[in-house]
């Protein structure tokens, strides 16, 4: 009999995100409509940073603190590796496609990481959530300041000097809808974390959903602008072959920076989630302050490319750690167990040196299968 061909399977993640941006494209969200989108995006955000600081222990964000060093690395991959290929990008597509959209390429390249896509796609992935917090927001409160610093460096804006950044709306902003709940939900966590810890399942339907929400709401206000009116097809290529490389060369990076950094699971996750993406939601109004208004809407169409391509990757990702951290505790757990049939028993009796005669097996036996469901219900596999 022929060998039945078995085809990856897919994160049915990914389908939702693909079902925004089709659903974004075809019906996009106007007015009224897309405020409360963005409303409801909001409130997501917030009740998802106030269940993981009610989740976590602080003895966990203590030590999400404390990791100095994965949070240089991360800024290092954000601002040092990132700028880097956002030049090489530039002058490469620069002689084959508009330079304001080259220049979009470098732009993008400059920005902070994102944070409440990074944060949920480390608590999809089982990484250190903590940890992701502080990096993931450090990377933004630095980035107010530090991306436009290299957008002039880098960059001719050709923009009024008067059009500066309210970078203290932006401080604001991150405060009160990402560190505010968090803490919140954290100083509560005496009264209602036993409550969390019992529904540990309530937190992946808010994670998605505030991604889910985020990207319809950005990618319609995006196409209400006529976005897909300025470029032809051979651009969008271009700027996705780009956007491909630069993401898949961070992402070859990052993993060689975990292993010789010797980073824990938790933490090389999320290194790898808070140091490869770049910041949609930061990106847009930083480029409406940097830039002149007739080339905002050219140069955020690459973010808008590599947003929606580092979303579609890193849940991809996402995905394949959770089920490796599952396959692992699955592990532990089979191991931690007594042997489940008597071939194993008597395996493990010869390992140790201790004879098992034939006439005491059944009950030797029976007695592991005694142990093993107890050891099931202790580990929630089982109902008492």
């Amino acid at each position: 009999m022929a060998a039945r061909i078995k085809l990856p399977s897919v994160d049915p993640f990914l389908m939702w995100l693909v079902g925004c941006v089709v659903a974004a494209s075809v019906l996009p969200a106007r007015g009224a409509v897309l405020a409360g989108f963005d409303m409801a995006a909001n409130a997501a955000i917030v009740l998802l940073f106030f269940l993981h600081g009610a989740k976590l222990s602080r003895e966990a964000v203590l030590a999400g603190v404390g990791h100095w060093r994965l949070h240089l690395m991360t800024l290092a991959f954000t601002f040092v590796l990132f700028p880097v290929l956002g030049l090489i990008a530039q002058a490469v597509t620069g002689r084959v496609i508009d330079p304001t959209l080259a220049m979009g390429l470098l732009f993008l390249a400059l920005l902070p990481s994102t944070v409440q896509s990074s944060i949920a796609m480390t608590a999809m992935a089982g990484g250190n959530v903590a940890a992701a917090v502080c990096s993931a927001s450090l990377s933004n409160l630095i980035g107010v300041v530090l991306t436009p610093l290299l957008v002039a460096i880098f960059i001719h804006t050709g923009s009024d000097s008067s059009g500066g950044m309210d970078g203290l709306a932006s401080v604001e902003k991150i405060a009160t809808q990402l560190l505010l709940p968090f803490v919140v939900g954290h100083l509560l966590r005496p009264l209602i974390g036993k409550w969390v810890d019992s529904h540990k399942k309530l937190l992946q339907p808010v994670d998605r959903s505030s991604v889910l929400l985020v990207v319809y709401s950005a990618f319609s206000a995006a196409v209400v602008n006529g976005v897909w009116l300025r470029v032809g097809p051979f651009d969008l290529a271009v700027l996705l072959a780009a956007s491909a490389a630069m993401l898949a060369v961070v992402i070859a990076v990052n993993g060689v920076a975990a292993r010789a950094a010797g980073l824990a699971r938790e933490d090389a996750i999320v290194l790898l989630f808070c140091g490869s993406k770049k910041s949609l939601v930061s990106g847009v109004p930083m480029a409406g302050a940097l830039f002149a208004p007739a080339q905002v809407g050219i140069v955020i169409l690459p973010l808008m490319i590599f947003h929606q391509l580092q979303l579609f990757v890193c849940a991809w990702l996402a995905g394949r750690w959770r089920r490796e951290g599952e396959a692992l505790a699955a592990a532990a757990a089979a191991a931690s167990l007594p042997p489940q049939d008597e071939a194993a028993m008597l395996a493990r009796a010869g390992e140790i040196g201790l004879p098992v005669p034939e006439e005491c097996r059944p009950g030797v036996s029976a007695n592991l299968a005694l142990l093993t469901r107890h050891a099931r219900i202790a580990l929630g596999e089982e109902s008492a």
